[in-house]
Order: C-alpha cells, then structure tokens, then sequence
C-alpha cells in the first residue's frame, strides 16, 4: 500500500500560491493558526493543508475585521463544528439500524 503524497511548500511558493505578503504569513505563524516545520521563516515548509487554512484565515482577518487571535479561535471553533458534525453523523447511521419506523 503506498502513501499518499504530501507536499511541502517553502516561504516563496507558499507565499506566491496563497498570494499573501511575507509579513501576513510571520504574522500567522507566530498567532499559532499555521505550524510549519522549520525553526525560521527561511527554513519554514508548510503541508498542504496550510493554503487552505491560510486563506480562510485571511478572509475572517479581512471580511469580519478580526484580530489574529480572534481569527485563531473562530478557526479553532470551525473546526470543532466540522468535528462535531461528522460525529453527529456517525452517531445518527448507528441509531438508524436500532430505530425502525
């Protein structure tokens, strides 16, 4: 069974394929709403899910006119909705097989 492919982007690519300035990006990391590896900005490598959560990032920064750490915890909550539905879900399909009209 192989693995799935990850990519790795650096400061330059991410930046060109999120389209965000250098100082947008620091600022993220440093508000703990992106983690990549690296000890520096130069030595930085983001997974593939960062474009992703980099851009919904900046669209609660700019459209709600958030704070980053505003932006970090409605992110954090996001995610626990999306966690908690899916497991709504789940929980809903095993009651089915129990529950007959």
């Amino acid at each position: 069974m192989s693995s799935p492919l990850s990519v790795q982007l650096d400061m330059q690519a991410f930046c060109e394929a999120s389209q965000l300035p250098v100082a947008y990006v620091i600022e993220i990391v440093e508000h703990g709403i992106l983690d990549p590896q690296g000890r520096s900005p130069e030595a930085w490598r983001f997974g593939d899910e960062a474009l992703g959560i980099a851009r919904r990032a900046v669209k609660l920064h700019r459209e709600l006119e958030l704070e980053w750490e505003g932006v970090a915890l409605a992110l954090d909550l996001l995610d626990e909705v999306q966690h908690l539905r899916a497991e709504n879900q789940m929980l809903r399909q095993r009651l089915g097989r129990f529950v007959h009209d």
